[in-house]
């Protein structure tokens, strides 16, 4: 499938300091009846986002008025851990979110992302600790630069990110898995049709 691609990114930030955030807390198990991809937003952290009569939790984190339209969220360490559940890129890129800075990943949910055009970054804890102080401070907007593994703010804060040279190669080309086999269409054909010339050539 043809993704956007992702080189540089700028936008607002949104903080969910909570470590080992599992899928089923991304998006409850309730909710992947749908074999689309679509309509998962609404239901992204929904134990956490809604009180009991389905109004908004204030004290949730991404309901707080300088996380609203963010589009690059920190999180805690080992987010996306649990079950492989591909619904919860798919609920974070309906909540918004097209970047994910956090000191670690469960490493099939970061691979799920890139499927789906998304960054799961890995940031070193003393610059995640960094980043979430410049977010609890106010509206904090940030640049992610995919050419470089870089991200930086406007003032003096920089830092590295690390990503696999496939992941990265793979959202700059903006492809998932079936895109890039696409794209190596012609090879396979020629590899079919050696091995058919091959297999003619062989006595019965």
């Amino acid at each position: 499938m043809a993704l956007q691609p992702l080189r540089l990114h700028q936008g607002r930030v949104a903080a969910l300091p909570r470590a080992n955030v599992d899928t089923d807390q991304i998006i409850p198990k309730q909710f992947l009846k749908r074999i689309e991809r679509t309509g998962f937003g609404p239901a992204a952290f929904f134990d956490w986002r809604y009180l009991p009569d389905g109004s908004p939790n204030p004290a949730f984190e991404l309901n707080q008025p300088a996380a609203a339209g963010a589009s690059i969220l920190l999180a805690g360490a080992n987010f996306g851990c649990g079950s492989s559940r591909e619904h919860a890129p798919w609920a974070l890129s309906e909540f918004g979110f097209r970047v994910i800075l956090a000191e670690s990943f469960a490493d099939i949910f970061a691979q799920n992302c890139v499927q789906n055009g998304m960054l799961a970054a890995v940031v070193d804890a003393p610059s995640m600790r960094a980043l979430f102080a410049h977010a609890a401070a106010g509206p904090y907007e940030l640049t992610v630069d995919l050419e470089r593994c870089e991200v930086h703010d406007a003032g003096s804060f920089r830092a590295p990110f690390a990503i696999s040279e496939f992941r990265r190669t793979m959202l700059l080309a903006g492809l998932d898995e079936i895109g890039r086999t696409l794209g190596l269409e012609t090879e396979i054909r020629r590899f079919e049709q050696q091995r058919d010339a091959d297999v003619a050539g062989v006595p019965s």
